[in-house]
């Protein structure tokens, strides 16, 4: 059995609202098909101007090389709209994505191996 997947949630700490995505797994191309729409819908839900979001790798195990290709698409069709993102996991590539993810998207993004610390950043 291989469990993967995204799972994504919309959550406040005091009146800081922003998206948590959990990815865990290798994530698969027909991951993406399933999760892109829900993903859509939920920002469109979201009045802010630009959206956080508090990425949790802990359990993120990589890509499929069509799904790198979904990431970097949905990366490119929603960059405009974050204002942050947190990485947070324990993972050393995540120090490289925060860079060239810095490429696609608009606003500040960042990395971390601790929650408290990815969390205070996203709302500060």
């Amino acid at each position: 059995m291989s469990r993967h997947g995204i799972s994504i949630g919309l959550e406040r700490v005091n009146d800081t609202l922003f998206v948590s995505i959990k990815a865990s797994g290798k994530l698969t191309h027909e991951d993406y098909l399933r999760i892109v729409p829900v993903l859509d819908s939920a920002l469109a839900k979201v009045n802010e101007p630009k959206i956080n979001v508090l990425f949790d790798a802990t359990e993120f195990k990589g890509w499929e090389l069509r799904a790198a290709w979904d990431d970097l698409k949905l990366g490119l069709s929603h960059g405009s709209h974050f204002g942050r993102v947190a990485l947070y996991g324990p993972h050393e590539w995540q120090v490289w994505a925060a860079k060239v993810g810095s490429w696609f998207i608009s606003g500040e993004i960042q990395s971390f191996d601790n929650y408290d610390e990815a969390l205070a950043w996203l709302i500060e």
